[in-house]
């Protein structure tokens, strides 16, 4: 259960720029999982994957049911590379925007 839920227009307007805004969908290149990206600089990148992009990750499928529990943050490298290689090309934007 949440121990805070947003009531306010104004924190559930922080709440969407700090989770969704500016996320580029990125598709995995072997699986084609689809993730939300976003990067704030070089070296930060923020990575939503939705139940369906967990569902269809034969990476994550491999990985016990303690592996997948949100304790446990390994990345999915394919998915990981291909996160690198929509940066190289310009899909995703480098940079925070707002603050965000």
């Amino acid at each position: 259960m949440a121990s805070f839920v947003p009531a306010s227009a104004e924190t559930l307007e922080d709440q969407r720029l700090y989770t969704s805004a500016r996320l580029t969908e990125v598709a995995c290149l072997d699986c084609l999982a689809r993730v939300g990206v976003k990067k704030n600089s070089e070296h930060h990148t923020s990575v939503q994957w939705s139940a369906e992009a967990v569902a269809a990750c034969p990476v994550f499928a491999r990985r016990t049911p303690g592996e997948r529990d949100r304790s446990f943050h390994h990345a999915c490298e394919r998915m990981a590379a291909s996160i690198e290689a929509a940066v190289r090309d310009g899909a995703v934007p480098i940079g925070a925007e707002d603050g965000y």
